[in-house]
């Protein structure tokens, strides 16, 4: 009798998964709290003083060794591209495979965009999820999504009004946002 394979999937190496999962949820606070101080979210609101607090072991060091440019944290985004860099270095480490400088850099450059334009499509997404059944105005995640999602809703509103009530503005802007994450996967693909 033949035995019939279920599965081709090799078992995962659960280092790789651990780094993965704990890395990932650290790199996107660092990530909402780099959003939250560019588009100038309330940072009395409790969701922004949890991740301040969060991130702050790492983010005030840096701070103090690396000046903003033009009120851009650039403490903030070099350290993101840092920690992106050291997830990329484990895991290829521990799947057998040694990726170069410039590769660990491009890759690094490329995924904290690709992550910067992840939490906006999510927020926009959230946000008109959240639309429909009219939540909690003082909510403290309502607050941080709309101060998230205002900078890149406000002028697509201006060119696309709303439709018998209908807002169609968040549907642009998320094909828009997929549309520049495409074209960043494609002047990266190299790497």
């Amino acid at each position: 009798m033949n035995s019939v394979k279920i599965s081709n999937m090799e078992p995962q190496n659960p280092f790789v998964f651990l780094i993965n999962i704990l890395l990932d949820l650290y790199i996107i606070v660092l990530m909402l709290r780099f959003i939250l101080q560019q588009v100038r979210a309330d940072f009395y609101n409790p969701l922004s003083q949890f991740i301040v607090k969060v991130t702050a072991p790492v983010l005030n060091p840096a701070k103090r060794l690396i000046p903003s440019v033009r009120n851009i944290d650039t403490a903030t985004i070099i350290v993101v591209v840092l920690f992106i860099i050291v997830k990329i270095f484990l895991v290829a480490l521990l799947s057998g495979y040694t990726p170069s400088l410039l590769t660990l850099l491009m890759m690094g450059i490329r995924d904290f965009i690709t992550l910067a334009l992840n939490i906006f499509i999510f927020a926009i997404i959230i946000q008109a999820i959240l639309s429909w059944i009219n939540p909690d105005p003082y909510n403290p995640v309502t607050g941080v999504l709309f101060s998230i999602t205002r900078p890149v809703l406000q002028p697509v509103r201006r060119w696309i009004k709303p439709i018998e009530g209908l807002d169609l503005s968040p549907l642009f802007a998320i094909i828009g946002l997929i549309f520049i994450k495409l074209l960043v996967d494609n002047l990266f693909a190299m790497f």
